[in-house]
């Protein structure tokens, strides 16, 4: 698993910042959260091929999360994808695209588009992984993101044999979690499968205030990306613009028990993140300012 940052910067690009979006690949299948303007520049800057992704999901209808779709999807359809694209966003996402989709005189002749509405809950359940979406304090209907990864279990080989079970067909389906019959006895996947094995856990929560909804979701996240527009000595400005300090981030980060805190939505106002990492590391000690075209990678657990 591999998460890169394409974008980083907080409402406003600067010269090494783009626009928030954020790329996950998980096992091949490619993941977009986020898709401010420039993003598929960025995607192509870092060699990711944006035909590739299936699913973007929009945290908040705030132009600087979103304004990189009218490209990109004119991009796709010139270059006639015929697998749908999958779009999740908050109320409002449906109309926000038909707009998009009828500037100037551009209309999609190759590319099927297919919108999703969305409130709290599961998005989407893959074979080995779920996300699902939170309520965070932003705009009034802003979404976090979680990636869960299904619990794994491990198989062993030396216990099915010492059972008498034979190498083949019914090794795999108690693999797969079937009960099988040999012998004339029946044979149960716990008496073969290891403890179950957590899965890995990444958590986005585009713009929002420090709050209980990410200090939920994030409990034990593998990495958790936060807001950290500002330091934590403007704590005037959060007030009411609704965003998060990295002192405030990376005490989410301490409660939740991550394992790593990855600050982005940076001001321009600070064009030396070294500062606010410092500031973070000083609370929590696993906080990094991301910056564009950073790669992370999300190894297995064991």
């Amino acid at each position: 698993m591999e998460i890169v940052f394409l974008g980083t910067a907080g409402s406003l690009p600067t010269e090494k910042r783009g626009l928030p979006s954020v790329f996950l690949d998980y096992m091949g299948e490619y993941f977009l959260f986020d898709c401010g303007e420039g993003t598929q520049r960025q995607m192509r800057i870092t060699g990711i091929n944006f035909m590739r992704i299936n699913n973007i999901f929009i945290s908040h209808l705030h132009a600087d999360h979103f304004m990189g779709l009218p490209g990109l999807m004119q991009s796709m359809d010139f270059m006639e994808r015929k697998k749908p694209l999958e779009i999740y966003g908050p109320p409002g996402i449906a109309d926000t695209l038909d707009h998009m989709l009828s500037m100037g005189t551009f209309k999609p002749d190759a590319l099927e588009i297919q919108v999703h509405e969305i409130d709290e809950g599961t998005l989407i359940k893959g074979e080995r992984y779920g996300i699902t979406a939170s309520r965070v304090e932003h705009t009034k209907n802003s979404l976090g993101f979680l990636f869960q990864e299904d619990a794994k279990r491990a198989f062993i080989k030396q216990k099915a044999l010492d059972l008498g079970i034979p190498e083949g067909h019914l090794f795999s389906k108690l693999q797969m979690g079937e009960s099988i019959e040999y012998g004339g006895k029946t044979y149960d996947p716990d008496q073969v499968l290891a403890e179950p094995v957590p899965g890995r856990k990444i958590v986005y929560t585009g713009d929002t205030r420090a709050c209980d909804a990410v200090l939920e979701m994030a409990q034990g996240a593998d990495i958790l990306i936060h807001d950290g527009t500002y330091s934590h000595q403007d704590i005037e400005k959060v007030e009411d613009r609704d965003h998060s300090t990295v002192t405030q981030a990376a005490e989410i980060a301490k409660k939740a028990e991550v394992r790593k805190l990855y600050l982005t939505h940076i001001s321009q106002r600070y064009p030396d993140p070294k500062p606010l990492e410092e500031e973070a590391r000083a609370i929590f000690p696993e906080s990094y300012v991301a910056e564009d075209f950073m790669r992370v990678k999300v190894p297995r657990h064991r």
